[in-house]
């Protein structure tokens, strides 16, 4: 999605593919990606491969720790787009954008009506593995018409 609503931006920093931004904490993995951010990818005129990711990374200690670990995230990085896109990384140290808070745990369903509890339990009388029947009883008070 990144890619086509963004396309023109992403292509002038070097990202014709936007997944290197929109999946960044999928290829890195949510450690690293809390430490770094890709800036720009920087390839010769004409070349599709070996281009230098540039990453911004919130502090010294997080450089060293991606100094030690860039084989790692070039082989994550060139195993995600099935070629070798990357061959190097450069790193630039500066504080990152706030990270985006955590989104909310739904809120509970309302309780049933006795009626409609009491149907429910007998619904569930049959099944005998606790786990299950535990799952069954929220998905059925989750799906539970309620009353207006």
């Amino acid at each position: 999605m990144i890619g086509r609503v963004a396309g023109v931006a992403l292509g002038k920093r070097g990202f014709a593919e936007g997944a290197v931004i929109s999946e960044w904490p999928a290829i890195v993995g949510p450690l690293l990606a809390a430490q770094a951010m890709p800036l720009k990818l920087a390839r010769g005129r004409g070349e599709k491969a070996e281009g230098v990711l540039h990453l911004k990374v919130a502090s010294g200690a997080a450089a060293i720790e991606l100094q030690h670990l860039e084989p790692l995230v070039l082989q994550r990085i060139n195993g995600y787009f099935g070629y070798r896109a990357v061959a190097r990384l450069a790193l630039v140290q500066g504080p990152l954008p706030p990270r985006s808070p955590p989104k909310a745990a739904p809120k509970p369903p309302p309780p049933l009506a006795p009626a409609d509890a009491d149907a429910l339990a007998r619904r569930l009388d049959a099944v005998e593995d606790p786990e299950l029947r535990a799952a069954l009883e929220g998905l059925g008070r989750m799906l539970a018409p309620r009353k207006a």
